[in-house]
């Protein structure tokens, strides 16, 4: 019963504080709403472009092939398209030799391995081992509701 009597002041007292900055006459620098038609608007105060901004014509695969294209001659070449692996390559490739040795291949797995094993006795206990678990996101779809129980 306290939970409704606490929204519902929560509510008037919303309401309240929206009814106090509606009549409020507060200057256009400092007020959120734009000014009513009955105030004097300071020359040096801009004022917002109402305009809705138009969505960018380009699809999803449109950006995707512009991001590839670095030299935006309307063709992906195959550096262009290779250069993301590329950095990822060098990255991983520690000594910057050229090759990748297993344990450069491996380092996230490695440096996980590490983190978890936290009394460093080279092997993981059932607990150590749960914290290399991924964590991975709720689905955003919705659940689909129970059908409904059968009479019988």
């Amino acid at each position: 019963m306290w939970r409704y009597l606490a929204g519902g002041g929560a509510v008037l007292a919303a309401g309240g504080a929206a009814v106090m900055m509606m009549t409020s006459g507060g200057t256009p620098s400092t007020a959120i709403l734009p000014p009513r038609p009955d105030q004097a608007v300071p020359a040096n105060t801009p004022i917002a472009d109402e305009r809705v901004p138009e969505a960018s014509p380009a699809t999803r695969e449109q950006k995707r092939f512009n991001r590839y294209d670095k030299d935006r001659d309307t063709s992906v070449t195959r550096d262009e398209y290779l250069a993301a692996r590329r950095k990822a390559y060098a990255k991983l490739d520690v000594d910057g030799d050229g090759r990748l040795s297993f344990d450069e291949w491996a380092v996230k797995a490695t440096t996980k391995f590490a983190a978890a094993d936290r009394d460093r006795s080279g092997a993981m206990n059932a607990a150590e081992f749960a914290t290399t678990a991924v964590k991975r996101k709720p689905a955003s779809r919705p659940k689909c509701p129970p059908l409904p129980a059968e009479e019988g």
